[in-house]
This record gives C-alpha cells, structure tokens and sequence, in this order.
C-alpha cells in the first residue's frame, strides 16, 4: 500500500502504522487495520496484547505516538471522546461508568453533548431500546440493575449519538449466555442498518458466529487478518498466542469421603449499599473434588470468597468448616494454619503489594503459617531471607514465571507472571483446602492453562477446591461439580458432566428449575 495523504474512499475508518509508546514500552507497533463499512470486524488479542490501547487512540483518549488514522478516506486527529463523537464513531467500555444512584435516563443524559430534556430522553431511549430489542425501563434506578442491564444503557447511550461505527470492549464478559445471544441478534439489526461495529473479544467461538472480519494483534503487533469463519479455534488461538496452547489433561481423580470445606446455612448481610448479602449457602467440598462457581459478575463471588477465607467473619463458628473445624470465626491466618489456602481476585494491593520485591510478598502472605521455615526462633523474630528466596525460587521455576532480575518488584511482573506466582506461592505450601477467585482473570492462554492445570493437580493429590469464576469455559475445563450463585444464593452443585451452558444460563438468570427435591434445604 502506497502511503499518501488519502485513505481508500470505501473504507469507513483506516489506521496506518499506528503506534503508542509508554516509556520504553511498545503498546502498539505499526498497526495496519481497516473497517469496512457494515461490518462486525474482531479485534482478537489476549490481554496485554494492545487492543485497549489501540481502540483508546480511535476514540481520542490517547493520543498515538506515530502513525495516522483515516475516516472516510480523509486524514484526523481524534483528540477527545467528543470529537470522536462527532466524527461518528461510539464506544461501549467494558467498566461502565454509571451513576448508582441516578435513573437510566437521568445516566443518558449525562453523556449527551447536547442539551437535551429527560422527558426526550426517556422517550428516544424507549423507542430505541425497544427496536434494538435492549429492554429498558428509562426510569428505573441503575443500582437496581443486572449487569446484563447496566450494559443496554451503554449500547442505547450510544446508539442515541447515531454513531457510524461502534466500538465493543469484551461485552460478553458480564453476560448469562442468553444475555449474549440478545445480544448479538442487535449487533446483526446495527451492521443491517449500514454500521460497522469493531469488537474486541478473546472468547474465539462468539467471533466465530459474529463477525465478518478479525484482525489479531499479539505484544502489540499484528499478527494477522483473516476470515474468522474459516478458521478454527484452534488456528485463531495460535494468531493469538504465537504457539499451541497446552491444553488442560483432567483425567477426574478420585473423589474421597472426606469433607474438607464445607458452609452451612451461611448467610452474611451486605457490608455496604453495593455489596450483596449471602443467603443461606450450602457447600461441601470433599477430598479430591473441584467445585466450580459460575456467575455473573456482581453476584456474591467477593463475597463468598471473603467468608470462605475468614477476611470476613460470622457470627455462627460452625457457618463455615474447614476440615471439620468451625471456623466462622477465625481469621485468614488462623484458617491457613489448618492446611488452607486463598488467593483473591485482586492481585494488586490484595494478593499483593506492588512496591515489595516478591519475596517480601511471600512473607506477608506466609509469615503466620510457615513461621518455622521463614523466621528464626526467639522472642524477636528474624526473616530467613535464604529460606524465603529459596521457596521464591522454587515457585519460580515451577509456574514458569517470567520475569527481570532475580527478586523483582511486584509491580515489575506483567499480570499473568504476578498471577501465576501468587497462585503457586499458595500452592507451593500444598494446601488441603484452596479457595480461588477468578484464577485467571486477565492473564494470557499460556499462563491460564498453567494455572488450571496446577488446580487439577492439586486436587487429583486429595486437596479440596473451590474456583471460583467468570469465565465458563474454565469451569468446564476444571470443575468436577458446577454451582451457580446467583444474587447471593447458590444453587446445589451438579456433576460437570450433567450441566450444560443452557442450564448455567437459566441458573445465572435466577431460575433454579421446578425441582422440588431441590428445595428441602431451604423448606426449614
């Protein structure tokens, strides 16, 4: 392609070495792409891979360190959302920036750059939402909305500034499997009207069935642009990745009597007006089992997993059992010493601390439970940096953590490495019960199958395991049992091999099914 000043006329938008620099770091390299007019084109990439960045540079909130975009085949500089706006083009987050406390219309009316009355308002976001098939109620509080909800006043929002191209950041990732089918029959209705949507997702089935187009970017450089329909999941994962991704061995160990984490009737109020209370949950992990949590996000996994891990404490000891001890109302460091593990689903600030080397983090987390081996004896305690760097080291090696320097700071780590020491750091201890929340949140398929592969393991050597997660395909890929929470309640958990995705989709959505023997545990 010849670089002139002019961009191909039926291109709707155009970028042409498009590059970001953040210090030393290449976020994009020369990115070439183009969106065709009515057309759903991917942008694939795993996290870390640049597509954020990219797509922050075509609705003017970064500004690119080189390169150029074209709209409509003329040369811009999109410098702000607004402009961005005015061009044409629209963008759907994936954190939204939503007031709680304020109505659907009182949020669209926010964002609108125009003056414009809530009664209009309310009346174009009806009719909208109505033909989008996005049903919305425009006075109804956000704070009383699904997430799958929260993400129509999104669309409708942008859809209202009639936009030429839309751009989706991992819409899906908040979705039941229902939610995202609707869905995509409106991304179909918005490419039938004569605009483009670009779409960034890693889940390579749903670009599969939507889009026309994909272009993959990996390390910030583009590795390709292909016709997602005539690919397979598995060549579309190798545009991603660079490599084949080990794929996760779970020959289904064997599952013992034993109880090792069990809840009982555990019910917890909410700890703020945002948070949800837990009611009435009942959970038993035996040894040698897997139970998956599946749920949209939002309802109860943080706080379940706070429960389970004694960060936050109930009232009844006997709520929560950990081989076979009460402990409600312990907390994490007295549960670790009776052979238990967590991991958060924060890794900064939570699982931990950015500006301490990961050596230091091992002692935060492990001063309490492994004592002997990391402190020396007397009544003033002393760090055993050799046994510490040694146990550092070893985790190290055993997750394949990559990383600079020998003992580097946390924040050094991109977030797959950080996740995957975290993990092994509880798995280096070979805990009997180990509690996840959302294991492999935003880390790259090489580093996800190391880590569930590590979970499977762990749980074939006799450990109990609770996983809890977003992402369903992990789930199926590691769970024995499936349960679904949904709203702070969580249905009984079944075999992996009975549940379907329709089944997690209606559990997700609140319906549990017309099984009466379901309900005698709540009948008391």
């Amino acid at each position: 392609m010849s670089h002139h000043d002019t961009g191909d006329e039926s291109c709707l938008l155009e970028v042409r070495g498009l590059t970001k620099m953040f210090g030393e770091l290449r976020a994009n390299d020369g990115i070439d792409l183009e969106i065709r007019s009515s057309e759903i084109h991917a942008l694939l990439g795993e996290n870390g891979a640049g597509k954020s960045t990219l797509v922050k540079m075509l609705f003017g909130s970064l500004e690119p360190t080189a390169g150029q975009i074209f709209w409509k085949g003329k040369s811009v500089q999109i410098t702000s959302p607004g402009q961005a706006r005015a061009l044409g083009i629209g963008m759907v987050f994936q954190h939204f920036s939503l007031f709680e406390a304020l109505t659907v219309a009182e949020n669209i009316a926010l964002s609108m750059d125009q003056d414009v009355t809530i009664e209009g308002i309310s009346e174009r976001a009806a009719v909208l939402s109505h033909e989008y098939g996005l049903p919305l109620d425009p006075n109804a509080h956000v704070a009383d909305l699904s997430v799958g909800e929260r993400q129509r006043i999104e669309i409708v929002r942008t859809l209202l500034q009639n936009p030429e191209l839309i751009i989706l950041d991992e819409p899906t990732s908040v979705l039941t499997p229902q939610e995202a089918d609707k869905l995509f029959e409106t991304l179909e209705k918005i490419r039938s009207e004569g605009r483009s949507v670009l779409y960034i997702s890693h889940r390579l089935e749903e670009v599969q069935r939507i889009c026309d187009r994909a272009t993959v970017l990996r390390h910030g450089k583009l590795t390709g642009d292909c016709d997602p329909r005539a690919e397979t999941p598995a060549s579309l994962a190798r545009m991603m990745v660079g490599s084949d991704v080990k794929s996760v061995s779970n020959t289904g160990g064997k599952i013992g009597e034993k109880i090792l984490l069990e809840a009982n009737d555990l019910s917890a109020p909410a700890r703020t007006p945002f948070a949800v209370a837990l009611e009435n949950i009942n959970l038993s992990v035996r040894q040698g089992e897997i139970i998956g949590i599946a749920g949209v996000a939002g309802n109860g996994q943080s706080e379940l997993f706070d429960v389970l891990s004694g960060e936050e404490r109930i009232a009844r000891d006997d709520g929560v059992k950990i081989n076979g001890t009460p402990v409600g109302r312990m907390g994490i460091s007295a549960r670790r010493l009776l052979g238990a593990g967590f991991v958060p689903e924060e890794r900064h600030g939570h699982a931990a601390v950015s500006e301490m080397t990961l050596s230091d983090n091992m002692v935060l987390a492990r001063h309490r439970s492994d004592a002997s081996a990391f402190l020396s004896g007397g009544p003033l305690k002393v760090i055993r940096h050799g046994a510490v760097l040694q146990a550092s080291k070893r985790i190290i090696e055993e997750m394949d953590v990559r990383k600079s320097g020998e003992d580097p700071e946390a924040s050094s780590l991109s977030g797959g490495n950080l996740q995957k020491f975290i993990v092994g750091r509880e798995l280096d201890r070979q805990p009997t019960v180990l509690v996840v929340n959302q294991p492999t949140w935003g880390v790259d398929a090489g580093a996800a199958s190391r880590i569930r592969q590590a979970l499977i393991d762990l749980a074939e050597q006799g450990s109990a395991v609770v996983v809890i997660s977003q992402d369903l395909d992990e789930i199926f890929e590691v769970a024995t049992s499936i349960a679904v929470i949904n709203e702070g309640a969580l249905s009984a958990a079944e075999p992996a091999t009975d549940m379907t995705l329709e089944r997690i989709g209606l559990l997700m959505g609140g319906i549990h099914g017309e099984e009466p023997a379901r309900e005698e545990a709540h009948a008391h």
